[in-house]
């Protein structure tokens, strides 16, 4: 008889085990989809800011080249990428990368900081070097007269024309490349913040 309630024991330990585990691993999967999840509404979230530091870009540029000192183009490109990554910074300081107030708080100079190094780095460097790939070195026109010609046809001039067709497509190649890559280095470094320690 006492074995009977011993091995009954036993089973009832491990159906509650086995239960433990099954929830566990229930909520591991909740999570990591949740987390999956969240990690791409965070990435729709800094494309809506790219959208808006173009526009900020755009229109500082054609303000200052246009209207206020025209043909200064190089100057407007340097002002308008400095008021558009600062734009980034904010926006993404309240809408994208918002403080875990279970961290160590950021400290807004480092990470304004941080942010123009990683947009200097893929805006300013590695876009230009992949347009050089893109147009000097591979010359994507090349591989592409049919659909050069088909832009050609329906009279879509910045794809039509093989003089640019590699510049332009090149800077939609660059946009595929650098805005996940300026996302990682702005989630993993200028926007990270450390975990607080425990006294």
């Amino acid at each position: 008889m006492e074995n009977l309630h011993t091995k009954q024991a036993k089973d009832n330990q491990n159906d509650i085990q086995q239960k433990v585990l099954e929830n566990k691993e229930q909520q591991i999967k909740k999570s990591q989809t949740k987390g999956i999840v969240g990690l791409f509404i965070q990435f729709l979230k800094f494309g809506l800011v790219g959208i808006s530091n173009t526009l900020v870009s755009g229109v500082i540029y054609f303000l200052m080249n246009e209207l206020w000192f025209p043909g200064k183009w190089f100057a407007a490109s340097l002002v308008s990428w400095v008021i558009s990554v600062l734009n980034a910074y904010l926006w993404q300081n309240i809408f994208v990368f918002k403080e875990d107030e279970t961290k160590k708080h950021r400290v807004w100079w480092q990470t304004l900081f941080k942010t123009y190094m990683s947009y200097a780095f893929t805006g300013l460097f590695l876009n230009n070097v992949l347009l050089w790939l893109w147009t000097d070195v591979i010359n994507i026109a090349q591989f592409c007269g049919h659909i050069i010609d088909f832009f050609a046809n329906i009279h879509i001039g910045f794809l039509g024309n093989p003089e640019t067709f590699s510049s332009n497509m090149g800077w939609f190649i660059n946009m595929m490349i650098s805005i996940p890559l300026n996302f990682i280095i702005n989630k993993c470094w200028a926007y990270r913040q450390k975990e607080k320690k425990v006294e």
